[in-house]
């Protein structure tokens, strides 16, 4: 069954050489976005369980330190993936209104799932302080 011109899917990626390669630079900063906000989180869950054992051992003093250090790490995580995936969707929005092309990219889901990961590893540090 063929589609009908009026009624076709819209590209994957913009016509023009200039925006394909806007688009490109969206999704090369966006990744870039995702590696910071994947090195804040896996560096303050590792904060997290070093301290958390420390504190365990009776080496550090303050044993509420592990809980703030790792939320403050996840949540940086968490606020770099949330402000770089808004940049990546404002970029490509914009790209929208020059052309038609779809919004669906695998770089954009790989950060909503970042996103969903920074929050429920906030959510978990957070919990351990009750």
């Amino acid at each position: 069954m063929a589609f009908r011109e009026d009624h076709a899917r819209p590209p994957a990626l913009p016509g023009d050489l200039g925006a394909i390669r806007t688009v490109l630079a969206a999704d090369r900063t966006l990744m870039a976005w995702i590696r910071t906000s994947l090195s804040m989180l896996s560096f303050g869950f590792t904060i997290y369980k070093l301290l958390k054992a420390l504190a365990d051992h009776g080496q550090i003093a303050r044993t509420d330190s592990p809980q703030h250090v790792g939320m403050f790490l996840a949540a940086m995580g968490t606020l770099s993936m949330l402000l770089g995936t808004a940049s990546y969707w404002m970029t490509l929005r914009e790209i929208a209104q020059a052309g038609p092309f779809r919004l669906g990219r695998s770089v954009l889901l790989m950060a909503v799932i970042m996103s969903l990961a920074g929050v429920v590893l906030f959510i978990a540090i957070a919990g351990r302080l009750v």
